[in-house]
């Protein structure tokens, strides 16, 4: 059927539906829409009596299934309108009556069409239930569903979600996304699904819910999966009560603008500018001026002439020439205002300090401030937040602790606590940073923004970010696309246990819980998810340490046998390769091993060694280009200190990359509290070591492989 006869017959469809003030399709109103987006469902007819329904299942010559058709019982099987494995006509005729009698008990106001009499679907050995579905997310709009299903869908919760439409490839990657992807292949002797046609039938769904977006959720359930094909044994669709709010979007181009004079600014105003110590436009003062901040401070106060001995205006429209960032540090029943006068000058950012807005309630306040920007072109950053560091400008506008160290670490986050702990952390391991961003409220500027110059910012590395939800998920996939191939991201998204809280009309609906599909679809974007704070910011701090490896074989060196069984494990737990080492590396590997050591992977050299046996294993890793990442594992000893193995690690590291040979290297150092300071060492010198944990430093190299896949420079998807 062509493209725009199918999409008219589905539209005139779906307007007839809400006419009658349904949200919900029939099943043959679903099969309609099965039919003109060629969404494989068995045979059917729809009966209005018993003969009908005798006739019916005669024409299909052999057992069926029998369900009520009522749009007003949309789970038929609760209300005993489904019965499987109905043959002969006395058999059809009392079950027809059954399934009517039951309809009437469970709603006896429902509005009933008749009883769908359906082909019988293939069960038995190569046969599977599968689920496939879209819903509409919240933060991703539609996103596609695909997994086990049947009875166990929701128990056993093995799906996996895509940004909808997929293409083919993308449709057949679902297949082998669930943790049951095995099955789908064959187990046991048993063949396998028709993978073509299971993933035609994904990329269908997702094309239908992008043409119509005012189908809320599609659920096919299940499909019957056999090595000949697969078909949709029951279709539901719902329409959405109501349009999506349409959010306002700007350009890349419009973005890197507004964001190039946010984070390099020449002039900055200070709005609620004070001379009194410990108001908040004091510290922001004072913040500016101490922190060497080289353009110009303008502190904008109605009641002072001078403050901390810069020149005050009464009004931000007073301040000579061009404005590029007005931070507010007044209480927010004046924000408005001042946000109007703002906007007059032609000032291109407002960094909105004051709390009191959407967070406490005052939703309408906050709208207010967000249609006087979009009116005036004013970005806003905030309200409630700390403020932001941008520390290549010497720029510290924040009523926050000030932190000058610069590097390459960028880092974000929606919660005041979570950024003075990003500081706190930032300082103690000397992290250096590029930027540190409170996001707040988010009434305006968000995560992809702010990834969006990252991305381009020559100075940041690695981008971190805390967030708690997304105003706009797909926006912030198209930045993260973007980013990925170029530097790392990683994501701490709070709220994971908050999934399946919204109510849901389908199995679909009900298995996608936020975090799932935040899990799924962050992946796809290549992002580094982040289990735990403490995780998201070793992650940013280490993996610009880390060179991209250039393959997937991992080799494990160390001195305790009980250290290399928890790396193995560590190796394991994320998702990296311990290498299979071949006859002669072993041979050259046992040459600097005591008879009683191990060679194989973990290579033991046991703990009594003295530093040339770490030494000449260590080169050996490094030498062997078919070794791609090396884990060190450190016992101390008074054979060889621990600042005597980090330093003849640095050195040797250091000669290799000299010669053009710069693998990653990660190390865990088992011993007393000399073990810290030769962690600190090794850091600072590109190898990624921690002490007392396996644990750790393995996590930091899965999370540089998951990125270097996602980057496209070891292949796969990460």
């Amino acid at each position: 059927m062509p493209a725009e006869d199918r999409k008219e017959r589905v539209r005139a469809l779906l307007e007839s539906v809400r006419a009658t003030g349904r949200t919900s399709l029939t099943a043959p109103e679903g099969k309609v829409l099965a039919d003109a987006y060629g969404i494989a469902v068995p045979g059917e007819e729809l009966a209005r009596d018993v003969d009908e329904a005798v006739a019916c299942a005669a024409r299909f010559g052999g057992p069926v299934v029998m369900k009520i058709v009522s749009p007003d019982i949309p789970h038929k099987t609760d209300a005993g309108g489904v019965v499987v494995g109905v043959e002969g006509a006395a058999a059809v005729r009392e079950t027809f009556h059954r399934i009517i009698a039951n309809a009437r008990a469970y709603a006896p106001a429902a509005r009933v069409d008749g009883v769908q009499v359906q082909e019988l679907l293939p069960s038995g050995p190569g046969v599977q239930e599968v689920i496939v579905g879209a819903v509409t997310d919240p933060t991703f709009g539609k996103v596609v569903a695909f997994g086990l299903g049947g009875v166990l869908v929701e128990v056993l919760k093995d799906v996996t979600f895509r940004l909808a439409p997929v293409d083919a490839d993308e449709a057949r990657s679902m297949l082998d996304s669930i943790r049951a992807a095995e099955v789908l292949r064959g187990v046991r002797g048993a063949p396998g699904v028709d993978r073509w046609a299971l993933a035609e039938q994904i990329r269908r769904v997702s094309e239908l819910v992008t043409d119509f977006p005012e189908i809320a959720e599609v659920d096919l359930n299940p499909v019957v999966a056999t090595p000949e094909g697969a078909l949709a044994a029951d279709i539901r669709v719902i329409l959405a009560a109501k349009a999506p709010t349409e959010r306002r979007t700007y350009t890349r181009a419009q973005m890197l603008a507004s964001m190039r004079r946010l984070m390099q600014p020449r002039s900055v105003a200070v709005i609620g500018a004070s001379n009194e110590p410990g108001k908040i436009g004091n510290s922001v003062m004072r913040n500016l001026i101490d922190g060497g901040f080289s353009g110009e401070i303008h502190p904008v106060n109605p009641k002072a002439d001078d403050i901390l001995g810069r020149k005050a205006y009464k009004s931000v429209t007073d301040v000579p020439g061009e404005v590029d960032v007005a931070v507010f540090a007044i209480p927010a029943k004046f924000v408005a205002a001042a946000l109007e006068e703002v906007g007059s000058k032609g000032v291109p950012n407002a960094v909105l300090i004051p709390s009191g807005f959407a967070e406490t309630g005052e939703q309408a306040l906050q709208d207010e401030i967000v249609a006087i920007g979009e009116r005036h072109g004013v970005r806003l950053l905030g309200p409630n937040i700390y403020g932001y560091y941008s520390t290549w400008q010497d720029l510290c506008a924040t009523f926050c602790t000030p932190y000058d160290v610069k590097g390459g670490v960028a880092l974000t986050s929606q919660s005041g606590g979570i950024g003075m702990a990003i500081l706190g952390f930032a300082r103690a391991t000397k992290t250096g940073v590029s930027a540190i961003v409170g996001l707040g409220n988010k009434a305006d500027l968000d995560e992809d923004d702010l990834l969006t110059w990252f991305g381009e910012d020559p100075h940041t590395q690695c981008i971190a970010m805390h967030l708690e939800d997304l105003k706009d998920g797909r926006a912030f996939v198209e930045a993260a696309r973007a980013t990925v191939p170029k530097k790392p991201v990683v994501v701490l998204k709070a709220g994971r246990t908050a999934a399946g809280a919204k109510a849901a009309g389908s199995h679909t609906g009900a298995l996608a819980g936020d975090d799932a599909v935040y899990d799924d679809i962050l992946r796809q974007a290549g992002v580094i998810r982040a289990p735990g704070l403490n995780e998201m910011l070793e992650y940013a701090r280490a993996l610009p340490v880390l060179p991209a490896p250039k393959g997937d074989k991992v080799v494990i060196i160390t001195g305790a046998g009980g250290s290399g069984v928890l790396l193995s494990d560590a190796v394991t737990d994320n998702g990296l390769t311990l290498m299979d080492i071949p006859p002669d590396l072993d041979a050259s590997f046992r040459a600097f091993i005591p008879p009683f050591g191990a060679a194989g992977n973990p290579v033991d050299i046991t703990g009594g060694e003295p530093p040339s046996t770490y030494e000449a294993t260590i080169r050996l890793g490094l030498e062997d280009p078919r070794i791609h990442a090396l884990v060190l594992g450190y016992w101390h000893t008074i054979v060889t200190p621990p600042m005597v193995f980090a330093e003849l690690t640095a050195r040797v590291i250091a000669e290799f990359r000299e010669r053009g040979i710069d693998k990653p290297v990660v190390a865990s150092l088992a011993g007393d509290v000399e073990v810290e300071e030769a962690c600190q060492y090794l850091f600072e010198r590109g190898v990624v070591a921690y002490p007392y944990t396996t644990e750790k430093p393995v996590a930091v190299l899965g999370a540089k492989y998951r990125w270097a896949r996602a980057a496209g420079l070891l292949g796969g998807d990460g």
